[in-house]
Order: structure tokens, then sequence, then C-alpha cells
């Protein structure tokens, strides 16, 4: 089996997976939350999210890996009851060089440090259990582990922006990405709360009018696709 090898702490990075065989990972509506409601659990302790967008059959996002964090609890810790302790153990904290902030530090350094592509894999199997419960089926749901590219030039950083929130118009689901419900350009264009960094975004275009009119604007999706290796 191939090692997957870690995202680094302070990079960007196009993370991308879709359904073994080309199948559909979201049915309906509870679907696309219920992977939502997982990403938020497990990626958000370790990662901001810039931009996403969930197809029937494959999802993109696109991330920054969080820098100095350790969970904020250590496994062993008895202050909570097995049931409790598995809602929060995903939780993490700033810490810098400084692991007071963690309430049970004394293991942070043996392997308390976060390891961010564990926490996709962990997403990926999580839904995919969910996923088999839910319709009945049994065996992998994810072609591979998941896809990575890092993105350390800001022009790319807006490239991928506009192809994320573009893909629902590349394969024939809109016209516009307004119309699409699964994915963060919304999020971007609204005052309501969001995990997801839309000022930072916005700022990459220079304001919002020029981020929605480039939006507009018919993408390159096979170009951007050979960088990606999609």
């Amino acid at each position: 089996m191939k090692k997957i090898e870690p995202l680094k702490s302070g990079k960007y990075y196009h993370l991308y997976n879709r359904g073994i065989n080309s199948e559909n990972i979201f049915l309906d509506k509870d679907d696309y939350f219920h992977f939502l409601r997982l990403y938020d659990k497990y990626m958000s302790p370790v990662a901001y999210t810039f931009a996403y967008v969930l197809m029937t059959n494959h999802f993109h996002l696109l991330v920054k890996i969080r820098d100095k964090v350790a969970y904020r609890y250590s496994n062993d810790s008895k202050l909570f009851d097995t049931e409790r302790f598995n809602d929060i153990k995903w939780e993490t904290v700033d810490i810098g060089d400084d692991l007071s902030a963690c309430e049970a530090p004394d293991n942070v350094n043996g392997g308390k440090l976060p390891k961010p592509h564990m926490h996709l894999s962990h997403l990926c199997n999580a839904y995919a259990k969910y996923f088999n419960k839910r319709h009945e089926r049994h065996g992998a749901l994810f072609e591979r582990a998941f896809k990575r590219k890092m993105i350390d030039n800001g022009e790319y950083l807006k490239k991928l922006v506009l192809y994320i929130h573009n893909n629902p118009v590349h394969h024939g689901f809109c016209e516009h990405p307004v119309e699409y419900p699964w994915s963060s350009y919304l999020a971007c264009i609204s005052v309501k709360p969001s995990k997801v960094h839309r000022n930072a975004v916005v700022g990459w275009f220079d304001s919002e009018a020029n981020f929605k009119e480039l939006h507009n604007s018919k993408t390159n999706d096979i170009s951007i696709e050979d960088w990606l290796g999609i």
C-alpha cells in the first residue's frame, strides 16, 4: 500500500476525491449535510477552508493546513466518559511553542500533535461508513485515499477558487455558481456566519464586485485540470 505523505503545516492544498468507478457518493441533501458536518468535525481543527464543492460523485477542497496546533485533550484523559470524549477528542488549540494551552498536555509531544492527512482519511472513512449503512451497500466508497496538490502561487489560488465554484457549471448542473447550493460560492457572497474564510478569498480578487464578475466568465477547466493532474 502506498504511504500517504503528510500535509505540511502552513501550506495551501487542493484536496480531491471521487467515488470508486465514478459512482455517486451523494444521493440526496441529507448526504450532503452529513458530509459537511463530518468535515467540520474532522477538518476544521486542522485546516482553514477557503473553497469547496460537493458534486454527486466527487468533491474539491481548497484548504490551508493550520500551524502549531495540538489536541486539546490527551487520549488518556479521565475527565470525560468514552462517548463524550469521542465527540471532543478531535478539538485542537493554538499552542505556538507552549503546550500549556492543552487541558491534558502530558502526552502531546508523544504523538498528540495532529496529522492532518489522517483527519481527511478519518473524514472519508466516517462518511463511507455512514453512506454504506444508510444506503445498504458494502465495500469501498472512494476511489483512493485522496489526491492533493500543494498551491504555492497566488494566481493559482484565484484560478482554483474559480475552478471549484464553476465545477457545477462545467458538469451541467447549473448555469451559474449562485444556483448551486453545495459549494462555498454562496458563503463567499453572504454575511451569514461561515467556516469559509471568505474575507481572504474575496481579498484575493481585490473586491467583491471583481469576485462576482470573474465568476461570470467561463473558466478554462481543461487547463487547470491538466495542471492539477485530475
